[in-house]
């Protein structure tokens, strides 16, 4: 795929003369002591008492060197073919809050929305794991990810990771995962340390194991131009810059063998509302020109945000475009494969069971762009070409070449219509379509038996769980 570049040669260095000034003069909050004592180690300026940590400029210098020594002559991770999305289903989205179709309304997700989405994935995807959709906000939230993973042992056929948001959450999952016969039963997830330049305790915690552990070390920031970074997009480079290298940093520090890695996702504000959209065009170029920054200074190619998370608030055809257009626009600027979106409306805090199956379509018709080419006689079609020949006594509309292949040719949508968008009264014939789907998908599920003494085991070790990190 193409990559488009945003930055000229000769502003790459007043740009990274901002990071260096950053790293040094303001440093980052860092709110947890191993990775401070770390961090001195390496050559950072240390105040313990203030948990504040400032980067010399000669050693920053030097760790971006031996960043562009590493990346030099590697092969980018993302090739020059448009490989074809794979479709979305019940993942790790840990949405908070769950649409409701058939009110329009959006309300804090529970346990019983949790169970709901479960049982769509199991049906809509059974050879795959279903994940920690939703975050319950029903339940504390240190014991969410191991309540969550409870009910994807009881309810999910082949039960996914949960999502853990602090260190001492691992251990009790991991045993957990080892009555399912599954070792490191949880994920990282993402690492969102705070903006700007706060590495936060429980964050800083998560990193700290899951560096020593060798997972990879990288910030998926969420900066928002004119809140955590300066407005324009010079000092929203080199303050998301900035914290990107510190995370490098850190983790380079615990662990001198771990990867790095990275991504972002920019936001900027609607000055009129106050609200934050990380779709728009300009959040978008904002990220463009950070990840091109990193890539020419450093060496470094981190990812940008996918077509997820979009300002839309209502599951529509709307809503599905919108992320498919910030999809592909990604893919245009940075390379990377296109990603058009799962089902979370309102930048990534509302998860729609209806958004989710018009962006299945969404995706799956994205990979028609991506063409199988199979130049074999059947697919080539010579007979039915000499037939029709120059077409003044029939066409290939009536050859029986094109009754065999339409199906597996063309793109033949079940919820989307591709006659194009003919006004609201159709549109809103497709949602109620789409939600009739839902509900019949969700008739057709059958809960996994036989689990009774393994969910037992397993509550007995959420139970020890909850006296020890709720005392």
């Amino acid at each position: 795929m193409f990559q488009l570049c945003l930055l000229r040669s000769e502003q790459i260095e007043p740009l990274a003369e901002g990071v260096l000034q950053v790293l040094a003069r303001v440093g980052v909050l860092c709110e947890n002591e191993e990775m401070c004592r770390a961090l001195r180690e390496w050559g950072a300026e240390v105040d313990f008492a203030a948990q504040r940590v400032r980067f010399p400029r000669r050693q920053v210098e030097a760790f971006i060197e031996q960043l562009r020594r590493e990346e030099a002559g590697r092969q980018p991770e993302w090739g020059t073919h448009f490989p074809p999305p794979s479709l979305p289903g019940i993942g790790t989205q840990v949405a908070q809050i769950t649409h409701d179709f058939e009110t329009g309304e959006q309300r804090n997700a529970c346990t019983r929305d949790f169970i709901t989405f479960t049982q769509l994935g199991a049906v809509l995807h059974p050879e795959k794991p279903v994940g920690h959709s939703l975050s319950l906000t029903d339940v504390p939230p240190v014991m969410e990810p191991l309540e969550a993973g409870l009910l994807l042992a009881e309810w999910a056929p082949i039960p996914g990771l949960p999502f853990i948001c602090r260190a001492d959450q691992a251990d009790y999952l991991n045993e957990m995962g080892q009555l399912l016969g599954i070792d490191h039963w949880f994920t990282w997830g993402a690492t969102c340390f705070a903006h700007p330049l706060r590495f936060d305790r429980d964050t800083a915690g998560k990193f700290v194991r899951r560096v020593r552990e060798g997972a990879s070390a990288g910030l998926t920031a969420m900066p928002v131009a004119g809140a955590s970074t300066p407005i324009t997009v010079e000092g929203f480079i080199v303050v998301s810059s900035a914290e990107q290298i510190a995370t490098w940093i850190a983790g380079r520090a615990l662990n001198p063998a771990v990867p790095l890695s990275g991504s972002i996702w920019a936001g900027t504000i609607d000055m009129k509302s106050g609200t934050v959209s990380y779709s728009a065009p300009d959040a978008m170029g904002y990220a463009f020109a950070t990840v091109e920054f990193l890539r020419r200074w450093c060496g470094m190619r981190i990812a940008v945000g996918s077509g997820e998370y979009c300002a839309a608030k209502q599951p529509s055809l709307y809503t599905a475009l919108e992320k498919a257009h910030k999809s592909m626009t990604v893919s245009a600027f940075t390379g990377q494969p296109a990603s058009p979106g799962g089902g979370l409306l309102d930048e990534g805090r509302a998860l729609s069971a209806v958004q989710l199956l018009l962006d299945r379509e969404m995706a799956a018709s994205t990979a028609y762009l991506a063409p199988q080419v199979d130049p074999t006689p059947e697919r080539i079609g010579l007979d039915a070409i000499l037939e029709v020949g120059i077409g003044l006594e029939t066409n290939y509309l009536q050859t029986e070449h094109t009754l065999r292949l339409f199906r597996d040719s063309l793109w033949l949508p079940t919820l989307l219509d591709r006659t194009g968008w003919n006004g609201p009264s159709d549109e809103a014939a497709i949602l109620q379509r789409t939600h009739a789907k839902v509900k019949e998908l969700l008739a057709e599920y059958r809960k996994p038996e036989g689990r009774e003494e393994l969910l037992a085991a397993m509550r007995q070790v959420v139970e020890k769980a909850r006296k020890k990190l709720l005392a």
